[in-house]
């Protein structure tokens, strides 16, 4: 972890700096969990109908929070782009969820790191952000991770890998989706558009797969709504306390999750290659961030000096869980 982020944390008054990087070790192991219980349903139902489920429960556990916010948020002039965002979003879900069927659990985990090296290049070219010569550095040592977790030469590339490096870019373009949308909507309307618009949607596809889960089965299935609830409180919890770039870091406490979860629960140990290669991308992920956050700050600086200056967009990252 690098200095700044521990001096961004240390920032948050009294013991609010423990809670954010508690609360975000909490998001990783809910999310660790679910990524497991969808790798699990894959033996008895279709990804597409998992995902219909997943956001099918998950939303029902979030009509409380949905309730108290309110829907007089939702008026908006940019309904095309939150389908947009919705859709491109399904299908990194969907890709994601195929990915668990096919490849050992914590390397799917460890390839999934590589979502903010593909939002780096997304910002660069096509919302024409200036990223510095430091950035492309981290990113390309990031995909240079990759390559170690995949050893091309040493086996064939496999579908498994493709589909999570494919659902990692659509998983940027959704984060660039977001970055701008908050440009001009609320926090609140960007998730309520999110969970109300998935569900339907994502039942199209389904149906073409369509089998009845057992019984004992919807109990999973109600469940990793709820692991999924409960992972969205844990993060949004942990930026509410800190800096994103700041408790980012305890993210990729995921990659110890997937270990223990892959070798108890699926009975699979991650070769020494695939440590090398998550630390590799974890770290280029961890500078992006802290740079993000440098020039944050210095564009929050320049507006502050400068009355015309419009106020910089706030941080995708707790919309994207």
């Amino acid at each position: 972890m690098s200095r700044r982020s521990l001096s961004l944390a240390a920032a948050a008054p009294g013991n609010a700096a423990l809670a954010a990087i508690l609360w975000m070790i909490g998001a990783a192991f809910f999310f660790s969990i679910l990524s497991a219980t969808i790798r699990h349903l894959t033996g008895e139902l279709h990804p597409l109908q998992i995902a219909f489920f997943r956001n099918l429960f998950g939303l029902a556990f979030m009509l409380p929070w949905l309730a108290r916010a309110g829907l007089g948020s939702l008026r908006t002039g940019r309904f095309g782009l939150y389908l947009w965002r919705t859709i491109i979003g399904l299908m990194s879900m969907f890709t994601w969820f195929w990915a668990l069927a096919l490849l050992p659990f914590a390397e799917a985990v460890a390839l999934s790191f590589t979502t903010p090296l593909f939002a780096t290049m997304g910002a660069a070219l096509v919302l024409k952000e200036r990223v510095r010569l430091r950035r492309w550095s981290a990113t390309l040592l990031g995909f240079f991770g990759v390559l170690v977790i995949l050893r091309p030469g040493a086996e064939a590339l496999n579908v498994g890998a493709m589909l999570v490096i494919v659902s990692c870019a659509l998983s940027g373009a959704t984060t660039l989706m977001v970055k701008d949308l908050l440009r001009t909507e609320s926090s609140n309307a960007v998730v309520t558009y999110m969970v109300l618009l998935m569900t339907p949607i994502s039942l199209l596809p389904a149906l073409f797969v369509w089998s009845w889960p057992e019984p004992w089965t919807w109990a999973i299935l109600i469940g990793m709504g709820l692991i999924a609830t409960i992972g969205h409180i844990c993060i949004t919890h942990s930026y509410k306390l800190a800096e994103a770039s700041a408790v980012l870091p305890y993210d990729y406490t995921r990659m110890i999750f997937a270990a223990a979860i892959g070798y108890l629960w699926f009975a699979e140990i991650p070769d020494l290659w695939t440590w090398i290669g998550a630390g590799i991308i974890a770290a280029a992920a961890v500078y992006i961030a802290h740079r993000e956050a440098l020039y944050g700050q210095a564009a929050a600086s320049q507006s502050a000096t400068s009355p015309a200056a419009m106020p910089p967009a706030r941080s995708a990252r707790t919309e994207e869980r």
